[in-house]
Order: C-alpha cells, then structure tokens, then sequence
C-alpha cells in the first residue's frame, strides 16, 4: 500500500475514533462540543489534501462534497430552528457528510435514520437513554417529550461512510 493511501486510512481511523467519542459524549450529556465536528472537518481538509497530491481526488470531487455537507447544514440547521434536532447533531452530520459527498451521501442519512428510528423506539419502550432519560418520568407522555440522543445515529451513518471509504 501507497504511504499517502495509509495516511487516508489512518485518518478513516482517526474519523472513527471522533465518531465514537461524540456518540459516547452524547449519550452520557446529551450535548456533542464544537471539538469534534470541527476535529472531523479539519480531517477532512488533511484527506482532502492526501487525496489531491495522491492523485486519488479531484477538487471537483472535493467541492461536491463541501456543496453537499452545506446543503445538509442548512436542512439540519431547519430542523434545529423548528427544535427537532441538536445544534451538536446538526454539526456534527455537517461534518461526516464532508467524507460521505455525493456518492455516500444517501447511505449515510438511511442509516442515520434507520439507528434513531431504532433508538426512538427504544425510548417509547420505557429503556432510559441519556442523562435525562429516567426524568420524564414512566408516563408515555413523558417519553414522547424525552430528548433522544441522536449522536449515536449519526456515528454510526458516519462509521458506515468510512468502512466504505476504506474498503474502495
């Protein structure tokens, strides 16, 4: 293998790392910190420029993808104004849709939405998730008004997105 294709699979492992640590930090505080999203960014910029001097990415490859991370934030920032997502999910997603681009773009958001369905389901089913999960109280109403943790779907979009990467 290439040294400049270990350095784009190191930072494949790297971005992992990020993901894992935002899931776990939003499960445990409900907030994703500006680090990360801005860690996963700053990693893109890195594999951006690997990919360039390795010859495997274009600047047009590499436009499409910010074009596309633009479009997600202003969807998600939507959501966030209308109080349906986080702004750390909404940051987050941003930033993972950088590696995604246009052509994981999709297999990114069903996964997304597949694991938070999964997760919202448990969360109606009574299992406490989050720091405030046990606080709604034990009432259906209370469950419905829970603040799910949606980091955990996000990284595992994101973990998706770089399993695919590694393996082309």
């Amino acid at each position: 293998m290439p040294f400049l294709a270990l350095l784009q699979t190191g930072c494949l492992i790297v971005l992992a790392g990020l993901l894992v640590a935002a899931a776990w930090q939003d499960l445990r505080t409900l907030h994703i910190g500006n680090s990360l999203p801005l860690a996963i960014a700053a990693l893109f910029v890195i594999s951006s420029i690997l990919g360039l001097v390795a010859r495997t990415s274009t600047p047009e490859a590499i436009a499409l993808s910010v074009g596309c991370a633009v479009v997600l934030f202003l969807v998600a920032a939507a959501a966030f104004a209308a109080g349906m997502l986080g702004g750390g999910d909404v940051k987050l997603a941003a930033a993972v849709v950088l590696f995604a681009g246009p052509s994981l773009i999709v297999d990114f958001l069903l996964i997304v939405g597949v694991v938070g369905g999964v997760l919202g389901v448990i969360v109606l089913a009574g299992v406490p998730i989050g720091p405030v999960a046990g606080a709604s109280g034990a009432t259906m109403r209370g469950r419905l008004h829970s603040r799910l943790p949606y980091g955990p779907a996000i990284a595992a979009g994101g973990l998706w997105v770089a399993a695919a990467l590694a393996l082309r």
